[in-house]
């Protein structure tokens, strides 16, 4: 039974997950130098956003967050389930629990940059209803690379 459930981006649980995350990164990405590790803790604070856990039992298998960037605007950000647990539902399940937490933070437009070296994700996006868009924020360029919206 998968549950899905707010978390403290500093927790130790947090961090095993985001480490897990940003060692696959590096393995899809290597010698690339793109800066995908920051979200600060006051980011995903009440009031400005939301860091979630997914748990199967007791057993943390993924995470993800969203942050307001603009008025009406947030972004997805650091989105992540274990190699071993993939293609059972759970990151759609997170993503539907972090639109909850967006809304309810009265955003209407949601923004997501992922790589093209991550086709679940992009697969993931593109059946939760985000279309391509421009590159936003302080992206650099690179044709690695992807942007995403989606109206709620």
């Amino acid at each position: 039974m998968i549950e899905i459930r707010r978390d403290d981006l500093t927790s130790a649980v947090a961090q095993a997950l985001i480490g897990a995350l940003d060692a696959d990164l590096r393995a899809r990405y290597p010698g690339d130098g793109s800066e995908y590790f920051r979200l600060d803790p006051e980011e995903v604070g009440p009031g400005r956003g939301a860091f979630v856990v997914a748990y199967d039992a007791d057993t943390p298998v993924g995470c993800g967050a969203v942050r307001v960037i603009d008025s009406g605007v947030a972004e997805i950000k650091r989105m992540y389930v274990l190699p071993d647990l993939r293609g059972r539902g759970i990151a759609r399940r997170m993503l539907e629990a972090l639109e909850r937490e967006a809304r309810s933070l009265g955003v209407t437009k949601l923004l997501l940059e992922t790589g093209t070296h991550q086709p679940e994700a992009i697969a993931l996006y593109s059946k939760a209803g985000f279309s391509p868009t421009d590159p936003y924020g302080g992206y650099p360029p690179s044709p690695l690379n992807l942007f995403f919206e989606k109206r709620l």
